[in-house]
C-alpha cells in the first residue's frame, strides 16, 4: 500500500540523517524500497493521470520537512537534512506529522 505523505516523513528525514545531498529520485527510489512497494504501486498515476502517486507523497513530505527548517534545498531538485533535522533524529520521534511540525514557527507561517 502506498504510504501518505504524513507517514513518509520520518523515513525521509532518516534516510537524509547522513547528511548527503540527496536527489528526489533516490529518495524516491529509497522510500518505494522501505515500504516493499511493487511495481504496479509505482507506477500508479494521481487521478489527473499526470504524475505517480509515490512521487507526489515524496514531493510533500519533503516540502513539509523543509518548510519546517528539518531539510533545504542545496540545488534544484537536491536537498539534505539541517542541523535542526539532526536534532530532531536525536530525539528519536515515533513519528513526524503535521502535528509534530506545528512546534516550528517557520512552519506554522506555512
Amino acid at each position: 500500500m502506498i504510504p501518505d505523505y504524513q507517514t513518509i516523513m520520518l523515513p525521509l528525514l532518516e534516510y537524509v540523517k547522513d547528511r548527503k545531498e540527496r536527489s528526489l529520485p533516490e529518495a524516491i527510489e529509497h522510500i518505494s524500497k522501505r515500504f516493499k512497494l511493487t511495481e504496479k504501486e509505482k507506477r500508479e498515476m494521481l487521478p489527473s493521470g499526470m504524475q505517480p502517486i509515490i512521487e507526489n507523497r515524496v514531493g510533500w513530505s519533503r516540502t513539509y520537512l523543509k518548510k519546517a527548517g528539518l531539510v533545504e534545498s542545496t540545488r534544484r531538485g537536491y536537498f539534505q537534512i539541517t542541523e535542526r533535522g539532526q536534532q530532531i533524529l536525536k530525539q528519536n520521534p515515533q513519528k513526524i506529522d503535521n502535528k509534530f511540525l506545528m512546534q516550528f514557527p517557520e512552519f506554522v507561517e506555512f
